[in-house]
């Protein structure tokens, strides 16, 4: 477990995130990319499943890129590419609010 740790660690370290909060917020961003991600899998499962449309989807049409099953296998060079949708250094942090109804 320790080394698995560290290798976290190095991997932040060479990408040039040495402060710990920074690395725990990274962190949190790809965790809640994640679930967000397993949400939207399981509604779209269950829409299969009653051959209806996905209610309340997490991700809209052309937002596929957001999804941490794309995320997951896309390069570190394109987590790095600074965007109008995201920083510099953060691969989480371009999730951007979705528009509600209301707005």
């Amino acid at each position: 477990m320790k080394s698995k740790i560290d290798r976290v660690w190095d991997a932040f370290w060479s990408g040039g995130i040495s402060n710990p909060l920074e690395v725990i917020e990274q962190i949190t961003y790809l965790l809640f990319i994640r679930r967000l991600d397993d949400i939207q899998t399981l509604a779209e499962k269950k829409a299969r499943i009653t051959k209806t449309a996905v209610e309340n989807p997490v991700f809209l049409p052309g937002q596929a890129h957001l999804r941490w099953s794309q995320f997951k296998n896309a390069s570190p060079r394109s987590c790095t590419k600074p965007s109008p949708r995201r920083s510099s250094r953060s691969c989480g942090a371009w999730v951007t609010a979705r528009p509600t109804a209301s707005t």
